[in-house]
């Protein structure tokens, strides 16, 4: 069981809501949430009981039948799961709580009762058939849950003593001192090699090699495929197809995804179903174009133009590296950048996980403008755009060269703006110039 930050939340929860509302933890398949929930079920309460609906025999499916005959529910569940709690002192998980919707609407009558406490665990929570019919629990609270983050990924590997540095060297502004920032940056790209998804940091701090820790990741992106195999069949949609084309779509100049990339015969209209699928499923993390560089910019969200990331970057890197060649050496290579490709697609991609796991939308901006002295404007953009204290911070991502920033100039000449702190994310260390805070990829997790 490998240490992760919703846990702190859970107890947060249990500790203020004291049985008044149920909490479900929503993520992508395979990102640690029925782990987390059972071991918070272990530790923090006296007993609990696990229902897992993807398993679950269908008399106790059934059974959510009878909630409004409470004691009734409860007893047929006990002898059901041949387990009793005592009052107050318990906790009952519903895990996969997306293949039993009735069960999910029977949290308002449980917490209204008050007998016990309630975790649900899920994906695609939100997908249209399975709240069909039902009615969302305003007793309900939500956590999102994503890959493992970097200062998760050091937890598990014993790295105990860098985030405190980084957390002080980012609050003052200061840099970290070249060994430092050398020691730290190689860690990072061994997390970015390996991803967050528990199972392959799992394989790394067993001491499994590359090879091995690939075979875990492409495991879980076939569980990936056959689900969305599986969503494609039954509602006619191309999510499959538009997932394997996620590496192609970010290797495209700017990164805005493009129906041509699919297919030659992709329309707007056959995959809108689809893509819409895969981001509620929280395989993929989706960037939305903003028209008007505002604070309120979800107001500006132009849904038509929008860039798509793999949702943990470790899993893009065997998507990208399915060549058959050596796994070993090609991961390596990759940890001592000298890996041989373009890796600007997978520094973005990286950014855009970190910035998710940290609560922020992802949207960029595209505008056009003239500089002074040319006869006509050009296309430019804001990689990522976030809110800080009522400013915009934009964001611009550079895997090498670093020194030229138009887009971050000419965005602040064209639209004047009040602005916090624009970052450049790049390799280096920390430093400051110009209005520019130049910050080590490894430090996007404290934006």
């Amino acid at each position: 069981m490998f240490q992760r930050k919703v846990y702190n939340y859970l107890k947060k929860w249990k500790e203020g809501s004291n049985g008044a509302s149920a909490v479900l933890i929503e993520g992508a398949r395979r990102v640690g949430k029925s782990t987390t929930a059972e071991e918070f079920a272990k530790s923090e309460y006296d007993d609990y009981i696990l229902i897992d609906f993807s398993i679950a025999d269908q008399a106790i499916k059934e059974n959510f039948d009878n909630i409004r005959d409470i004691d009734t529910f409860f007893r047929n569940l006990f002898i059901l799961t041949g387990k009793t709690l005592e009052k107050r002192k318990g906790v009952i998980i519903f895990d996969e709580v997306q293949f039993c919707p009735k069960a999910r609407q029977s949290i308002k009558q449980l917490v209204k009762d008050g007998r016990f406490d309630y975790i649900e665990t899920g994906s695609l929570i939100s997908i249209k058939k399975n709240v069909k019919d039902i009615l969302i629990p305003s007793e309900e609270e939500s956590i999102k849950m994503y890959p493992m983050d970097f200062e998760e990924f050091l937890w598990a590997t014993g790295n105990n003593a860098f985030m405190d540095p980084i957390k002080d060297a980012f609050e003052k502004r200061k840099p970290l001192g070249n060994d430092i920032h050398r020691v730290i940056l190689r860690k990072f790209r061994e997390y970015m090699a390996v991803g967050g998804m528990p199972q392959a940091v799992e394989a790394y701090v067993a001491g499994e090699s590359y090879e091995q820790i690939d075979r875990v990741k492409k495991r879980i992106l076939r569980l990936y495929t056959n689900d969305l195999k599986k969503h494609d069949s039954e509602e006619g949609d191309r999510a499959e197809v538009v997932f394997k084309s996620l590496p192609d779509q970010l290797m495209n100049h700017n990164s805005v995804f493009r129906l041509s990339v699919v297919s030659e015969n992709a329309r707007t209209r056959n995959c809108e179903n689809a893509i819409d699928f895969l981001s509620e499923s929280m395989i993929v993390n989706n960037c939305i174009n903003v028209t008007k560089p505002e604070v309120a910019l979800g107001l500006y969200a132009d849904r038509t133009k929008f860039k798509m990331f793999m949702g943990d970057t470790g899993l893009l890197v065997s998507h990208i590296l399915d060549n058959g060649g050596d796994a070993d050496k090609m991961y390596k290579s990759m940890i001592i950048d000298d890996l041989g490709i373009n890796q600007g697609m997978i520094f973005e991609n990286m950014v855009a996980q970190m910035l998710c796991a940290n609560g922020h939308k992802l949207f960029f901006h595209e505008f056009e403008y003239c500089p002074e002295g040319n006869t006509s404007s050009k296309q430019y953009e804001v990689d990522f755009l976030t809110v800080k204290g009522k400013r915009l911070s934009p964001i611009e991502v550079k895997s090498s060269g670093y020194k030229s920033h138009k887009s971050f100039d000419y965005f602040k000449e064209k639209y004047q703006l009040k602005m916090n702190d624009r970052y450049i994310i790049y390799t280096k260390d920390l430093d400051q110039k110009e209005g520019v805070m130049y910050i080590p990829i490894y430090m996007t997790m404290l934006l």
